[in-house]
């Protein structure tokens, strides 16, 4: 398995197979184009044999210069339970270490249990929302009109 850097010609191979990750959930919104274009420096593709097996979609942030975001994390429903995201949020973690910077902030759903228990186990801590849900603080409206999500950040050593 090897992780490399995305490139824009990976939209036309990962577009279809994020549906299909998520059981044909049509999630090709949450990642266009312009994301291939724009942020191949900080997003990575994992392949095994040829074969996308995994991906980060990250970018630096603008308008905080030493944060980073990661928007998309997408594992092949083969290889879960493998440390595939592990691996890419750890080479995620020392690419923007090299841009100088030392905190990472991701976001997820209040309901994605899957997805808080892994950004804990990663040594992501949450941020203090504006209500709970289930003993998870939560931010209201933040994904949208009853979009609630829960946010995360990491500081790197």
């Amino acid at each position: 398995m090897n992780i490399r850097s995305l490139k824009s010609s990976d939209y036309y191979i990962l577009s279809p197979l994020i549906n299909e990750w998520w059981g044909d959930r049509n999630m090709s919104d949450k990642l266009p184009k312009l994301f291939f274009d724009h942020f191949t420096n900080t997003s990575l593709i994992m392949e095994k044999d040829g074969e996308i097996i995994g991906f980060l979609v990250g970018f630096l942030s603008q308008a905080n210069s030493n944060e980073a975001f990661i928007h998309f994390v997408g594992v092949h429903p083969d290889y879960r339970k493998q440390n595939i995201a592990k691996r890419l949020y750890d080479v995620f973690f020392h690419v923007v270490k090299q841009y100088h910077r030392n905190i990472v902030k991701c976001v997820t759903s209040p309901i994605n249990e899957i997805s808080i228990a892994f950004h804990t186990n990663m040594g992501f801590r949450m941020e203090k929302g504006d209500k709970e849900m289930d003993k998870v603080s939560v931010h209201s409206n933040y994904g949208g009109e009853n979009q609630d999500r829960v946010l995360f950040y990491k500081i790197l050593p």
